[in-house]
């Protein structure tokens, strides 16, 4: 699956799935609150927003929502 490790100071990261050809974009304009989108590097569609104030409950949240998603 996936392994998350985004600092809360990146404004964009990207994760690429182990198992498949799925990916994961993230992106936030105040590092505070975070967009997600999944999908492949042609297609991607939004599957939510996390907020986290430190790098660890960041990619918990991430982890969290993407896992929920697959």
């Amino acid at each position: 699956m996936f392994t998350f490790d985004m600092s809360i100071d990146q404004n964009y990261a990207s994760f690429k799935c182990d198992e498949s050809d799925l990916e994961v974009f993230i992106d936030s304009f105040d590092n505070k609150s975070f967009s997600v989108r999944l999908g492949t590097i042609h297609s991607t569609q939004s599957i939510g927003d996390v907020e986290a104030s430190s790098s660890e409950e960041l990619n918990l949240k991430l982890s969290e929502l993407v896992n929920s998603i697959l």
